[in-house]
C-alpha cells in the first residue's frame, strides 16, 4: 500500500497513476496531520510526500517523518513533476529497498548459518568426548549415538542449506 500525500487537486489523477504503474492500493491524504492519523493504523510500502507541505508545514513533516515506519519516503514536487516522474520516482524507490531487503536477509541467514555451524560443530565435539568415556553404560552410549547422528544430520542441512538458506531435503542417518 501506498500513501500519497497532497493538497493538490490532482490527487486523485496522481493516486490512479501509482495504482496502475505499481498495482499498489493507494491511500491519498489531503495533509501532513491525515498522514500521520493514517501512518499509525496502517503500514505502507510507500509514502510519496509533496515537498510543498514539507516546505510550508516543517513541524508537522517532522512528526509524519518520525511514524514512517518501515515505509520508505518518496519526496516529489507535485507542482512541477509529471505523472511519468512521479510514477518512475515511486518506482524506483520501491526497487531501492526491494534490493535493500533482500541483502539485510541474506546478511541475517549468513549470520546465523555461522552460528548454527559453530554450536553444531561444538555439538559434535562434546558428543565424540562424551562417547569416549571409559565405563560409559550402554545405554548412555546408545542414546549418545543416536543424537550424533542426528547432529551430523543437522550439520549435513546445514551444509546443503548453504549461506543462503535455500536447503535441500536430506535423507535421514
Amino acid at each position: 500500500m501506498i500513501l500519497l500525500v497532497t493538497p493538490s487537486e490532482r490527487a486523485s489523477e496522481c493516486a490512479a497513476a501509482l495504482h496502475e504503474a505499481t498495482g499498489e492500493e493507494v491511500v491519498v491524504a489531503e495533509s501532513l496531520a491525515r498522514a500521520t492519523t493514517l501512518l499509525r493504523a496502517e503500514c505502507y510500502l510507500a509514502v510519496v510526500l509533496d515537498e510543498y507541505l514539507l516546505e510550508t508545514e516543517p513541524h508537522e513533516a517532522g512528526t509524519t517523518l518520525e511514524h514512517l515506519g518501515t515505509a520508505i519516503p518518496v519526496q516529489v514536487n507535485l507542482a512541477i513533476s509529471g505523472m511519468e516522474r512521479l510514477v518512475r520516482e515511486v518506482r524506483a524507490a520501491m526497487q531501492r529497498r526491494q534490493r535493500e531487503e533482500v541483502k539485510a536477509r541474506q546478511a541475517a541467514v549468513g549470520r546465523l548459518h555461522s552460528e548454527l555451524n559453530g554450536t553444531v560443530t561444538a555439538l559434535l565435539l562434546s558428543i565424540e568426548l562424551a562417547l569416549e568415556t571409559p565405563g560409559l553404560p550402554a545405554a548412555a552410549n546408545e542414546k549418545l549415538q543416536s543424537v550424533h547422528e542426528l547432529v551430523k544430520k543437522l550439520r549435513k542441512q546445514l551444509e546443503s542449506a548453504g549461506p543462503t538458506g535455500e536447503a535441500e531435503p536430506v535423507a535421514g542417518p
